[in-house]
This record gives C-alpha cells, structure tokens and sequence, in this order.
C-alpha cells in the first residue's frame, strides 16, 4: 500500500523524536486517524475531553519537559477551539506545534460546513509560521519548518492539512525547480554577548551597592550561576511567577515571588535597590520594579525581541543565561557593602513567620493558606506542580517552597481559568515516574478540571507514578475576581457573576474509580495530603476552604483593606453573613510587616 500525506505526517513526527500528541478527533482528521492506525498508535494519540485541553496538555509537557509539545484537532470548531490554549503556549514562550484539519479543497470558497479561514484564524497565535499543505510535496518541509520554528523561537507553530491532502499518496520533493526539500534536526545552541558588552555589564553591577537580582523562566538552567553571581554582589534574588522554579526557596536571600502575587521582601527588594540585573524575564508589571532613575540596570534574555522592555536598562545582554552569566562573574567583584544582604535575608525570614501566622489564623471551615502551606512538609523532592489562574495561584506563589529538583508552572502571561489539571496531564505524559499536584479553585475546576479526570482515569495505570493529586480550593465563590471587586471597586460580592455550586469533586472522582476525600477540617489538613501523595492512583482532594481569607498584594495598604472589608460586611447575601465582625482585625494579623503608616507615608 502507497504511503499517503497521513502516514508521512507521522512517520516525520516520529522521527523528530514526538512520543505523544494530545488530540480529539473529528472527520477533518480523519486520514490522520486512519494513520494513527496503520502505525500502531505511534506517536501515542492522547484523548482528551475538549480541544482546548489537549493544546493545555501539550503547553504542559512542553513546560515540563523542554520539548515541542504537539496537538491535533479537526477543522472549524476543533481548530478554534484549540486557540486558548495555544495562545497560553504562545505568550508563556513555550514550544507547540499544532496540527489541524481543513475541510476538502474542492469544498473550500463554499460556504461548506466546518469551513473555517485558518490561515487569518491562525495567523496572530502562530505568527512566526503556519501554513496550509495543499500537495503532497510540501512536506516533510513544512513540518519541518514548524518544529524547527517552534523550538527555535520558543513559540507556537501551526500546519492546516485539507481532509483530501491527507489521503494523498505521498511524494517526496524532486531536486528540481520550485521544489523545497527538507532535512531533520537542530542542534542545541547557546547564544553569548560580545565580551565587551559584559564587560560594561560587570562594571555597572560593581558599582551597585545595594544589588537586586529578578530571574524568570530563562534562569532556570543556570541555577548555580545565580547563586554565584547574588553571593558575589550581595544581593538579593527574586522570582517572577514563571520562575519560581528557577532557585530554591530555602536560600535565605531568596526574596520569593514578585508582583501581584508576590512576597512583601520582594517588594521591598525593588522599593530600595540602587542596581538590578535581570535574567530571563519578561516581568510585565513595571510598577513593582524600582522607580525610574531609582536603578541602574542590566537585563539577560537569550530572545533580542524581549530585551530593553519594562525598564530602561542601561545594557541589554542577549545571550543563553547560564553561559552569559558564567562569562559575567570572572569580572564581577565581592560587594563589601553587608549590610544589604543583612537586611534583606532578615526580611524574608520575617516574611516566612508571618505566612506562617497566616496559615494558622481560624478561618470557616478551613484557611486557604493552611492547606497550601501544609503542603510544603509532603512534597515529594520530585515534584511537578501546577496552579490554575485565581486565588489558589496567590497561595501557591507565597506559601510553597520549591527546593532544587521540584518542578512548577501555571499560565503566567495569559493567566487564562482550566489549564491546572491538563498541565499536570500533560506533565504526567512526559514524566510518568514523577508524582503531580495541581492546586485549583473550584471555579477552574468545574470549568475544566472535572472532565480531564476522565482522561486521568483513562491513562494513569500507563504511568509508572500513579501519583496525581488535584487539590481544589472549594469555597463556593469565583475568589479572585470577587476580592478585586472589593479591592479596586469597594464592591460586595455580585453573587449572580460569582456564586458557584458545591460540587462533589472527591465523589465523582471516586465514581472514575480514582482516590477521593473530602476536607471540611483543618485537623484533617495534613493527614489528606498525606493519604493522596501516597496512595495507588490518582487522587482529587476536595478542601472546604473560607472564602473570607483575602489574596492580599504585598503592597497593600490599610486603606485598601478597610474598603475590602467594609465592601464584604455590606453585602446582604447569605455568604456576606457568613463574614464575622471582627473581619478587618482579622486581615490586620494577616498582614505583613508593622500595621502603621511609615515615615514614606506607606500604610503597611
């Protein structure tokens, strides 16, 4: 039997070394199917529930493994469906390749069903190439192209194959006019910065007194250059959310998380350093940067299109962060000045008490942060962690403690709800020997989490860990958005926007014939986590947490807070009520640091 466009799509997957690709099927894929059969299922096709969770799957294997992710859909409704979480891939940098189906040429320009422009469609997510296959001597390049591309650039890559191409017979491009040929393959490169921009950059960074570092996702592979480097300069580090991986919590200069959702030490990092230098991030929040013309400063990022944003950096290194860095410390000085470095390991250990008082504060029935903070005596030294978007971020990015050899990500750019559980998935499918835990809110959860547990139950018995634990904020309430109300708008909580139903997660995953438990105490915190890290198979933990407790931003001030709080006690619903009298004195014990106004006039 000749081989058609279908099996040469697969074959050239399996020899770019693809293993997996998270997909739905639907008739605009089917001489893909039809392939997958012939080829026995290799690359292995994993079926998820919805379109838009086997592009999440694929952004979580591509995160946590470091190789392209692939995903696959039918034409019209599967493609669109597939953009959420491809954008998610797209604005995190991550490398994806999505596949889609098209209706049959001959249909196209007919208003036919499921016809769908793919190409305008697909043009802004997968800016840096997609293309339409519309004879069979387009490939293997233009496959080959979308591999190269989305490894290369760290981006989303996409091919739109007509149903009719698939079933072709394939033919190789002749060595001849207006044909492309193609070959496989890309070999590992590290960029590096001419020596005398590093230079420039070490006499700048030497001149810096009080130093602060801030690394992202790009620092991850050069963890012992960053630490060289803040020992050096004496300086503290900290995390942009994506890269909070990227160095163990436990070094008492690691400042934590920064931003929105980020630690008060890091705040105050930025507040009063004279000198940064950041590796590897594209941190969007200029106003939890230092003040312009408060710093002097210098960026490392390996991509020359994000270089030079956020802040006027005085000098842009673009270059591969390890090997920058390893280039820069031969020329950087010990910092003399101690103090620095003094106050800032004295401010996070602070911070690390106070989010202890946090975790331990009553709430009804259970503190959020307790059970995040719980966690930290459980995880496994191998961990793969995963957050969804809303409050449980908020918990994850301040209370979790990643040592050296853990593994964490959530959607950082698009902060898009639903991607938790098909993170972990997808994590799972790259490394199945290492236990999972996403932590999601109930409003994630209903939004996606509890159908991909029905992927969970089809897969976990292949996957040599079977630990995967979900881990839902329950609190009835779309938290998040309902505090920003508060916070910004000095509104009580809209019940009909944000009110959601209890659901039985633990149930239902029980019915999937997965571990599930129901936490309505917090004396049953610790012993539920310990049950589901490790138990036989997947577990769901169903945690009944008040929706009382506020994400509060490290920034916050006393004003704001008292408008929080009185937009809560003037609520006239059922779960207004539930709030206690004493809420503000409550958020006050909360808070941390000194609860007066400081001589900056900053309301701690």
């Amino acid at each position: 039997m000749a081989m058609k466009v279908s099996d040469h799509i697969l074959e050239r997957l399996r020899d770019w070394g693809v293993e997996h690709v998270f997909a739905y099927p639907g008739d605009g894929i089917n001489g893909l199917l039809a392939a997958w059969g012939r080829a026995g299922n290799k690359p292995e096709f994993v079926q998820s529930r919805h379109e838009e969770m086997s592009a999440f799957e694929a952004v979580g294997y591509a995160k946590f493994s470091g190789r392209v992710g692939v995903c696959a859909a039918t034409s019209g409704p599967g493609a669109i469906h597939l953009l959420n979480g491809l954008y998610d891939a797209k604005l995190d940098h991550v490398p994806v390749v999505a596949i889609v189906g098209q209706t049959n040429q001959s249909a196209m320009g007919g208003s036919y069903q499921q016809e769908v422009d793919l190409l305008s469609l697909y043009k802004d997510v997968a800016s840096d190439f997609c293309a339409m296959v519309t004879v069979p001597e387009q490939l293997p390049n233009v496959l080959d192209r979308a591999m190269r591309t989305a490894m290369a650039r760290r981006t989303v890559t996409a091919v739109i194959v007509p149903a009719d191409v698939q079933e072709l017979d394939y033919s190789a491009p002749e060595h001849a006019f207006k044909m492309v040929p193609s070959s496989l393959g890309l070999s590992a490169y590290a960029p590096l910065p001419a020596p005398d921009e590093v230079e420039r950059a070490a006499a700048l960074l030497n001149e810096g007194e009080k130093v602060a570092v801030l690394v992202g996702q790009g620092a991850r592979g050069a963890r012992r250059e960053v630490m060289e480097v803040a020992d050096r300069l004496g300086a503290g580090v900290a995390k942009a959310l994506l890269g909070k991986d990227a160095l163990d919590d436990d070094l008492a200069y690691v400042t934590g998380s920064i931003g929105l959702l980020g630690t008060r030490p890091s705040y105050e990092l930025m507040r009063d350093c004279d000198t940064l230098l950041v590796v590897g991030s594209s941190f969007p929040y200029t106003q939890f940067l230092p003040e312009f013309g408060q710093a002097r400063a210098v960026q490392i990022d390996i991509d020359p299109h994000m270089v030079g944003m956020r802040y006027p950096f005085e000098i842009n290194l673009v270059g591969d962060a390890r090997r920058t860095l390893r280039a820069l410390l031969p020329h950087l000085e010990r910092n003399k000045h101690t103090d620095w470095r003094k106050k800032i390991e004295k401010d996070t250990a602070r911070w690390w008490e106070v989010m202890e008082r946090r975790a331990a504060v009553d709430a009804d029935p259970i503190n959020p942060e307790y059970v995040a903070h719980v966690l930290n005596d459980s995880l496994p030294d191998d961990v793969i962690l995963a957050a969804d978007s809303g409050s449980a971020a908020n918990w994850y990015a301040r209370h979790l403690r990643l040592r050296d050899g853990m593994r964490g990500s959530l959607s950082g750019t698009l902060a898009t709800m639903g991607p938790g559980v098909p993170y972990v998935i997808g994590a799972k499918f790259a490394h199945g020997g290492r236990p999972a835990v996403a932590l999601v809110g109930d409003g994630a959860m209903q939004m996606n989490g509890m159908a991909e547990l029905i992927t969970v139950a089809k897969y976990w018995e292949q996957w040599a860990d079977p630990r995967l634990v979900v881990a839902v904020f329950n609190n009835q309430d779309l938290n998040q958005v309902t505090w920003e109300m508060r916070a910004m708008s000095g509104a009580p909580q809209f019940l009909p926007s944000q009110s959601i139903p209890d659901v039985g997660y633990a149930d239902f995953a029980r019915s999937l014939g997965l571990g599930g438990l129901r936490v309505e105490k917090p004396e049953h915190v610790r012993g539920a986590w310990e049950a589901a890290l490790s138990a036989s198979r997947p577990f769901v933990l169903d945690f009944r947490t008040d929706p009382a407790v506020p994400p509060i931003p490290p920034h916050a001030t006393l004003d704001q807070i008292e408008a929080a709080a009185a937009a809560v006690l003037k609520g006239d619903s059922d779960r207004a009520a539930m709030v206690r009298q004493g809420f503000k004195a409550k958020v006050q014990e909360m808070l941390p640091g000194r609860h007066h106004r400081g001589d900056d006039g900053d309301k701690r």
